[in-house]
C-alpha cells in the first residue's frame, strides 16, 4: 500500500492530499530516511511525521485497504 494512502486510512493524517503534500515536503521519514508517497509500506516499517512543531513516530502493525474508526488505531503504535 502506497505511503499516503496508509497515512489516511489508519488516521495518522486526515487528508490523503495532506499526506501526499507532506512526503512531497519531506515531512515523512520511514525507517530514518525521507519517504515519497508511492513508498510501499510494510509490516514492520517505522513512520516518522514532522508536522508543526511536533514529530511522532509510529510502527506499522497491520496494513488494511479499508478501516472503520475503531480499528485504525490498531493498524500501527505509537512509539
Amino acid at each position: 500500500m502506497r505511503l499516503d494512502k496508509y497515512l489516511k486510512i489508519s488516521r495518522i493524517i486526515k487528508r490523503r492530499t495532506v499526506a501526499n503534500e507532506a512526503c512531497d515536503a519531506g515531512r515523512i521519514e520511514v525507517n530514518g530516511k525521507i519517504a515519497r508517497a508511492s513508498y510501499g509500506v510494510k509490516i514492520g516499517d517505522k513512520i516518522t511525521v514532522n508536522l508543526g512543531q511536533s514529530s511522532r513516530t509510529f510502527e506499522v502493525l497491520e496494513i488494511n485497504e479499508h478501516a472503520l474508526k475503531e480499528d485504525a488505531k490498531n493498524m500501527y503504535k505509537e512509539i
